[in-house]
């Protein structure tokens, strides 16, 4: 229900100005107008001179923190934010979460929720988890998502935590291929630009109901301007400019494969891709024997199905190495929550491929008879200049 947005702003200004904050975050813009900065984070702090309230602003290209004193100067300090035209505030205290966002025609759409504190001290397996990005985040009010999706997009963040450097500054053009829901989609946005950067990113995905109403939800939550989506296939839709980012969280069969021959010939810094079912090589181990001594892996079909996984990731993550990339393969969440719960991080490094490299992903794809759909889309010349599987980086 919507509520004057004066009467919203001064319930903000109140909780911002409470001791007990925790953490601010403010966002977006209003319809027709264009805040100074594209985002404020404030929190308080205690330094050598007493408390303070921090606050961490952004103008798209540089972040800009500064420590201002309780009382008149953080006052100031607050109202000059609360001026500017913010499309969406999110403030934390140890009490109360509020989460503001204003409609087109101006006014306030509120969401408030009570704090909940444990009863006593958890210990142990007990403990509770610290998300990334709660569960209980307001964004989930708009987005949607089970509560064992929001488990596996939080640790698709944590993976995502550990692979940007620390020090990683904007802007950074990021694409989520085959997005779907967009639940990882806004997720990340939420959380990458939580950490000052400057982002742009771009959800990709087949079907046109699902870009309408992703692009519906991200001018409702104010993120328009930044988060957009394209209809396509993932081997074609137009993305531009290059992302330096290429996420791909559970794209079925070969269409991982899609996205990680897209992160390549887009040059990609960083590619994390959690593959779904893999039935290109498993059908291909149906229709051969075994090499010997072997037979006994793929003779009974649940063994040979998920041997034909573990060989389809080793071999894609052997694909990316050969192109440059430093590459592992890892569990990024518990299997109770999926069993499809590897993650293919890569980074890229320019590097050329040794020669062991290249002999040891030629052996073991003519030992078992497989062509790789990762390994055919490499191979073919696109005029982006993608080498051959075989070609060493070097010679991009």
């Amino acid at each position: 229900m919507a509520e004057s947005l004066d009467a919203a702003l001064g319930e903000v200004r109140a909780l911002l100005l409470d001791p007990a904050l925790t953490r601010a975050v403010a966002a977006g813009r209003r319809r027709g107008l264009r805040p100074n900065v594209v985002r404020a984070e404030l929190r308080p702090v205690t330094l050598k001179a007493g408390p303070r309230l921090q606050i961490a602003t952004s103008d798209g290209a540089r972040p800009y923190t500064r420590n201002v004193a309780p009382g008149r100067e953080a006052a100031e300090a607050v109202d000059a934010l609360l001026a500017e035209p913010f499309g969406n505030w999110h403030v934390e205290t140890a009490d109360t979460t509020l989460q503001l966002r204003v409609t087109k025609s101006g006014d306030a759409q509120v969401h408030r929720a009570r704090a909940t504190r444990p009863t006593a001290e958890p210990t142990g397996n007990d403990r509770a988890k610290e998300y990334l990005l709660d569960p209980g985040d307001p964004i989930f009010a708009e987005i949607g998502g089970s509560a064992a999706k929001r488990r596996q997009v939080d640790a698709f963040l944590r993976a995502l935590a550990a692979t940007l450097p620390d020090e990683l500054t904007g802007p950074l053009r990021v694409v989520d291929l085959g997005c779907g829901n967009a639940y990882l989609t806004f997720a990340a946005y939420r959380y990458l630009s939580a950490r000052g950067l400057d982002v742009e990113l771009v959800g990709v995905d087949v079907r046109e109901d699902q870009r309408l109403r992703n692009t519906e939800l991200a001018e409702r939550m104010g993120w328009g301007d930044r988060v957009r989506f394209v209809a396509g296939t993932i081997a074609e839709a137009v993305v531009d400019p290059a992302p330096d980012l290429v996420l791909a969280l559970h794209a079925c069969d070969t269409a991982t494969d899609e996205a990680l021959a897209r992160a390549v010939r887009w040059d990609a810094r960083w590619v994390l891709a959690a593959p779904c079912c893999h039935h290109d090589v498993a059908a291909q181990l149906r229709a051969r024997p075994a090499p010997t001594p072997y037979d006994l892996l793929t003779r009974q079909g649940i063994l040979r199905e998920r041997f034909a996984d573990v060989l389809t990731d080793a071999l894609r993550a052997g694909l990316l190495r050969l192109h440059g990339y430093r590459t592992e393969v890892v569990e990024f969440v518990d299997s109770r929550h999926t069993p499809r719960n590897l993650l293919i991080r890569a980074r890229r490094s320019g590097g050329a491929p040794t020669d062991e490299q290249r002999r040891d992903y030629r052996e073991l794809v003519d030992q078992w008879r497989v062509t790789p759909r990762l390994e055919a889309l490499l191979a073919t010349e696109d005029g982006s200049g993608t080498p051959s599987a075989s070609a060493p980086a070097g010679a991009r």
